[in-house]
């Protein structure tokens, strides 16, 4: 398998280029192209072909899906390396990297979690590469290190995931994760001492969210078994809700709920803050889940609530439960449950739907209830009485994205975060009683905010409906269509796309970029008829609303197709592959990364199936039909002229199967016709979301923003000082 040399691929990326694609086959491939294209890794194509429903599917690059096979592994380290020695040659690459160095490296600090008068919170050092957890004795206590992942591995491919201190404060419970995948162990460490527990080693914590009991003595954790007997998409449906009794073997803990069998469902439970009510949720997908409760220490769980095409949220304070749901409102509502009558009819609606806002989340703080909205994808904090009667709107320091108060249910000090594109992430501090919030803590970095603007634009899709958008760019842009410009869109799983701070498009707007974030459907902004329109069946209105958001801005002269870069990750990965297959013509670059691309075979994958109320499954002849019309992979064709492609991916994503990245590359390859270079980059150590090291994410920026600067011809790029106007 031969290399391309730096050079070549270079002039590979400069004869593709920015030029606009075009469904068309050349008449005849120039030369340059050809000897360019035949320096890929080699690839074999296989004449496999399935009959799906009656439908002749080709898949020639089945064998990629085999990640353990010699071959694959050869191919996937060539493709890697082909990529990695393009991108190094980039001359703006050493600049990106030393500005992300100095976004990137930062001192921050979270939000805290107060627990017996003891404080934990995790704070990033700009000379670390992972976050550290630190607890206090008291607000003002000195700052002790309480787990500090740098130093568990020397590669640090072991991260930190969930934390949960117990409700005396004295012991957390924390998830231990290797090379940043969903896949953990628990383990305790006491905090006075800071030794972990050798007794206290839970294998199988993949989806656990561990629930402290009142007395600390113990927690209730979802448990899936690592048995490598079960078939990997089949494993959803063995998660179990156990108790594990600290001190004690975790071979002995108590089932408390079984699994359910079916691998399309979650289980998770969750514990009232007292102790007296247990909860488990049976989901079934995004969209609807049941409901079942009791005491602790009874024997059977009780049915609250079937989900028939609803989902419902349930938390427990002084005998009385708060629902949320978005049963008959689709952008939810709030009741009061007595569990002495715990029927339906029974119910008491005490937060109406509001009539323009989505609620989001509520949370109990201080005698109160916490209700964040979204309106019109920005973020509204209000407080309420217990009862549901109105008390103020949590004052904000700007229009952006908030997350909702974050404190007990009986202390009045709460806190809250909040960002925008122009402002670092701050954490506010306030009292739920007085109103009165202080800022806590606040990320600083070297940036003028006064230098950019921000516009929120709606625009129609293909049929009309009205479709909010960010737009985010260094003042004094002209509009006249010729800034490069990057789209990014997820659209789908009821996932919100807000208005947060991301440094890393700083370097980008700068050299005169836009930046622009579409509030597609599929996502939760406004509600659960939002994302029913972006699901199943309706999945293409997602891509229709993402074409029509790249045509908004070239119509009002933002930029051209030529210079319209596309990026997406996961879902979002779908969402771009499907639009650089759909529309090629329409966009100059795309960044696909961790994405499910092949959409006839991505339910026997990954956690797949748990997707399928999401997306259906080709096992079903109407959902095959669905799916197969919009499937990226199986609409790669010859003659095509593609946008230049720059798929990211991870060898350790247990989420969505890293197959899809490989099948959709070769196949982008290996179109005859195609000008333009299908590059594969692979994270090593890293899980879905990427490695949790600074280092690694300012080489994976670095290499985006070098690809797409030489795809878009972007000059200009300043530094630091310049970008603070220095």
């Amino acid at each position: 398998m031969r290399q391309l040399p730096v050079p070549a691929l270079l002039m590979l990326v400069a004869c593709a280029g920015p030029g606009p694609a075009v469904r068309e086959a050349p008449q005849q491939a120039p030369a340059q192209e050809e000897r360019a294209r035949m320096s890929y890794p080699a690839t074999r194509v296989d004449a496999v072909v399935d009959t799906v429903h009656g439908v002749q599917v080709p898949d020639a690059y089945r064998w990629l899906e085999d990640e353990k096979a010699p071959e694959v592994q050869a191919w996937m380290k060539a493709q890697d390396a082909f990529t990695r020695s393009a991108l190094a040659g980039s001359p703006v690459r050493d600049s990106l990297v030393s500005r992300f160095r100095e976004l990137f490296y930062v001192d921050s600090i979270s939000m805290p979690r107060k627990r017996a008068g003891r404080y934990f919170y995790s704070r990033t050092h700009k000379d670390k590469e992972k976050a550290v957890l630190y607890w206090r004795d008291g607000e003002k206590g000195a700052e002790k290190v309480l787990l500090d992942p740098n130093g568990w591995s020397p590669d640090g491919s072991i991260s930190l995931g969930t934390w949960e201190p117990s409700w005396d404060g004295k012991k957390v419970v924390f998830a231990r994760k290797p090379n940043a995948a969903d896949e953990a162990v628990l383990h305790v460490v006491d905090v006075d001492s800071g030794q972990w527990s050798q007794m206290d080693v839970i294998e199988g914590a993949k989806y656990a969210q561990p629930r402290w009991t009142p007395d600390s003595q113990g927690f209730y954790y979802e448990w899936l078994p690592t048995d490598a007997s079960i078939p990997v998409d089949a494993r959803p449906g063995y998660t179990s809700l156990r108790f594990h009794v600290l001190g004690k073997s975790p071979s002995g803990d108590a089932l408390v709920h079984p699994h359910t069998g079916d691998p399309t469902t979650f289980l998770s439970g969750d514990l009232s803050r007292d102790g007296k009510f247990l909860f488990v949720y049976i989901l079934r997908g995004w969209s609807e889940n049941d409901v079942y409760w009791k005491r602790p220490g009874e024997k059977d769980f009780r049915l609250l609530v079937k989900g028939e095409g609803a989902k419902y949220s349930v938390q427990a304070w002084k005998g009385r439960f708060y629902v949320t749901t978005d049963e008959g409102a689709p952008r939810q509502r709030v009741f009061e449950v007595d569990p002495a009558k715990p029927e339906r009819a029974a119910w008491k609606e005490i937060v109406p739907q509001d009539p323009v806002a989505s609620l989001q989340s509520v949370n109990i703080v201080g005698e109160h209830l916490a209700l964040e909205y979204m309106k019109d994808a920005t973020t509204v904090v209000r407080v309420a009485t217990l009862r549901g009667v109105p008390v103020r709107q949590v004052e904000l320091p700007g229009v952006g994205a908030a997350s909702n108060l974050v404190g007990l249910e009986d202390e009045d000090d709460a806190y809250f975060l909040f960002t925008s594109f122009t402002t670092p992430k701050q954490v506010f501090k306030t009292s739920v009683k007085s109103g009165k919030s202080e800022l806590w803590a606040k990320v600083e970095l070297p940036m003028d905010p006064a230098a950019y603007s921000v516009e929120q634009v709606f625009y129609p899709s293909k049929d009309g409906t009205r479709v909010p958008m960010f737009v985010v760019y260094r003042k004094g842009l002209k509009k006249d269509g010729t800034a490069p410009t990057l789209l990014y869109g997820y659209g789908g799983f009821n996932v919100n796309m807000e208005a947060n701070f991301r440094a890393s498009i700083l370097p980008w707007l700068d050299a005169g970029g836009v930046y622009a974030v579409a509030n597609l459907r599929g996502g939760g902004e406004y509600g659960k008829d939002w994302h029913e329109a972006g699901r199943l069946a309706r999945k293409q209105n997602v891509f229709d609303d993402f074409h029509a958001a790249a045509e908004y801005l070239v119509r009002e002269k933002f930029t051209q197709a030529r210079r319209l870069a596309i990026q997406g990750g996961s879902n979002g990965g779908l969402l771009v592959g499907a639009a650089m297959t759909q529309r090629p013509e329409l966009y100059g670059a795309v960044v696909c990364q961790v994405p499910l691309l092949d959409m006839v075979r991505y339910h026997l994958f990954g956690s797949g199936r748990t997707w399928i109320t999401e997306y259906g499954t080709a096992e079903k002849s109407e959902d095959f039909k669905t799916l197969h019309a919009y499937s990226p992979y199986h609409h790669i064709q010859a003659g095509v002229r593609y946008p230049a492609l720059l798929m990211m991916s991870a060898d350790h994503d247990d989420r969505v199967d890293p197959l899809h990245a490989r099948k959709f590359v070769a196949a982008v390859q290996n179109a005859a016709g195609n000008q333009a270079p299908a590059l594969l980059r692979i994270e090593v150590n890293a899980g879905h979301g990427g490695a949790d090291q600074v280092a690694k994410s300012i080489e994976s920026s670095a290499d985006m923003y070098a690809f797409l600067f030489r795809v878009l011809e972007v000059g200009g790029l300043q530094g630091g000082e310049a970008a603070q106007g220095r």
